[in-house]
């Protein structure tokens, strides 16, 4: 049983977008000066179960969808797990919480998914943020902190993707769309059940299929590229979501020559340790998202990797 977590947090507000969608706004008793974390890193959240007490307490690691200036309340973008592995799921406990409950929250973001630790904030290609439900909020931190830094701020090289069921899934869609309309950000939701979202009237299907064969080209257009110019020479690109949404992503965009970051994969796909990674996403777990042990499996994606190196003109 886990030991029992002290609290040091409160919940500020909760805004619940669906009965399964609700961006929680938590406060640190003792909140570091901004900016203390980068766009794109995530905290710890935790309680403890007062409900059976015998399970204990429960932590998870949850990105922060808040601008990075932001001096207020820390804002989570969280999915309710109706069907949780463990027997002791944070979401089923978080969901009894009202604005004033006490919880824990560790105030020391960590991880490495950020522009610094992948390509660098100087990198001057266009940026496309592929999102599945709640994996929109790294993203989301990412834009908002640019228009913290400059109200000004031009985010035309902002690409974001968001994939969700239903319309009303797509959180933050208004607040993104006034991003469109202000700062030229390139957004787009797209839902996979569109007969439950009547009144929809954008893109459908899931958001990996944005990079199918067909499709590209008019994502190429939207984007301001030419039919065929979406390569790592123009572009680099970040997934956070669903193990489809970004082993769909990584597979179709072997054919443009996009080299993923994962270590395993790129050693399955026979990458030179030297080549630089433009493909990058949040690991959640240790296997990776495409099988490698089954060599009929990577054989032709290797095969695809390398034809678009070879017609990039990339030395491999």
């Amino acid at each position: 049983m886990a030991k029992a977590l002290e609290y040091n947090a409160t919940l500020v507000e909760r805004i619940d977008i669906t009965d399964a969608l609700t961006l929680f706004r938590i406060k640190p008793d003792d909140q570091p000066a901004v900016p203390w974390f980068v766009p794109g890193q995530y905290c710890v959240l935790g309680l403890n179960n007062e409900t059976v007490p015998a399970l204990g307490s429960v932590r998870r690691s949850m990105s922060i969808a808040s601008s990075a200036q932001h001096e207020g309340p820390i804002e989570f973008y969280i999915r309710f797990v109706a069907k949780p592995a463990s027997e002791n799921p944070l979401t089923h406990l978080l969901w009894k919480l009202k604005a004033g409950d006490r919880m824990y929250m560790r105030a020391h973001a960590a991880g490495v998914f950020t522009v610094a630790d992948t390509v660098g904030v100087e990198d001057p290609r266009i940026r496309i943020l592929v999102a599945a439900g709640t994996g929109s909020a790294p993203f989301v931190s990412m834009v908002r902190t640019e228009i913290a830094r400059n109200p000004n701020v031009d985010l035309s090289k902002w690409v974001i993707l968001h994939g969700a069921s239903y319309a009303a899934d797509l959180g933050h869609r208004d607040e993104l769309n006034a991003m469109v309309a202000k700062h030229r950000l390139r957004y787009w939701g797209t839902v996979s059940r569109p007969d439950g979202s009547p009144g929809w009237r954008g893109d459908t299907g899931r958001v990996e299929a944005f990079f199918e064969p067909g499709r590209l080209e008019d994502l190429e257009a939207r984007i301001g590229l030419g039919r065929g110019e979406l390569t790592p020479k123009t572009a680099m690109v970040m997934i956070c979501g669903l193990q489809g949404t970004i082993s769909g992503t990584l597979t179709a965009l072997l054919d443009r020559g996009f080299v993923p970051d994962f270590k395993r994969i790129r050693e399955a796909l026979a990458v030179p340790e030297t080549m630089v990674s433009s493909l990058f996403y949040e690991q959640y777990d240790h296997e990776p998202v495409i099988d490698i042990k089954n060599p009929e499996s990577v054989a032709p994606l290797k095969a695809r990797l390398h034809a678009a190196l070879v017609r990039l003109g990339v030395p491999t």
